[in-house]
């Protein structure tokens, strides 16, 4: 499938649930059904709904509770997420904007902790490693540590800007980058984070 066919797929996700919201008339703090159950009622992969359901989190549309699932946060109308995943998906200079503009928010996320993070929080990072995989981990492991920095701002923008770049691309770190990263912010060798990202 070529990246125009996969954001028409993803665009077509987007307007399905918004057409279940709609004929279901969910208000916020309903709860939507699973991944699995919405994936056979509108015939697309879960693949393709999980990158939906990401994209309406970022928005601040949904909310996803672990272990209990995923509810409507603030219903309204869908216009801009459509036209947002439109545009986002469909330009080449904008997809590799997206991706410098993650590794900047994620770089300065690693110098604000570089020689700061403590034990226990080095222990939940190896935790999430071992865990997690692919996307799920890299999500995991990065919204943590935005936490521990606490930037709610660069948090929020680094949620929105990964969540599409990942949408038409999907990034896939070893464990041993992981490895260095834990490292880095565990020793503070700030020289280290520039040559995680080629």
């Amino acid at each position: 499938m070529t990246r125009s066919q996969q954001g028409k797929v993803y665009e077509g996700v987007l307007y399905q649930l918004k057409s279940y919201i709609d004929e279901n008339q969910l208000t916020p703090g309903d709860k939507l059904p699973s991944e699995r159950e919405l994936s056979e009622q509108l015939n697309v992969g879960r693949s393709s709904i999980r990158e939906a359901f990401r994209a309406l989190e970022l928005l601040g549309l949904i909310e996803t509770k672990r272990g209990e699932g995923t509810y409507i946060r603030a219903y309204r109308p869908y216009y801009m997420v459509e036209l947002l995943s439109s545009f986002l998906l469909n330009e080449s200079r904008t997809r590799e904007e997206l991706q410098t503009a993650k590794q900047m928010l994620e770089k300065e996320a690693l110098f604000i902790l570089a020689g700061n993070a403590t034990e226990e929080q080095r222990f939940k990072l190896e935790q999430i490693i071992m865990e997690e995989n692919g996307k799920e981990r890299y999500h995991s492991f990065f919204k943590f540590l935005f936490e521990l920095c606490d930037r709610p701002l660069l948090l929020s923008m680094w949620q929105f800007i990964s969540g599409f770049a990942h949408a038409v691309e999907e990034i896939q770190y070893e464990a041993v980058w992981y490895e260095q990263v834990i490292e880095i912010i565990i020793d503070g060798n700030k020289k280290d984070i520039l040559m995680l990202y080629p």
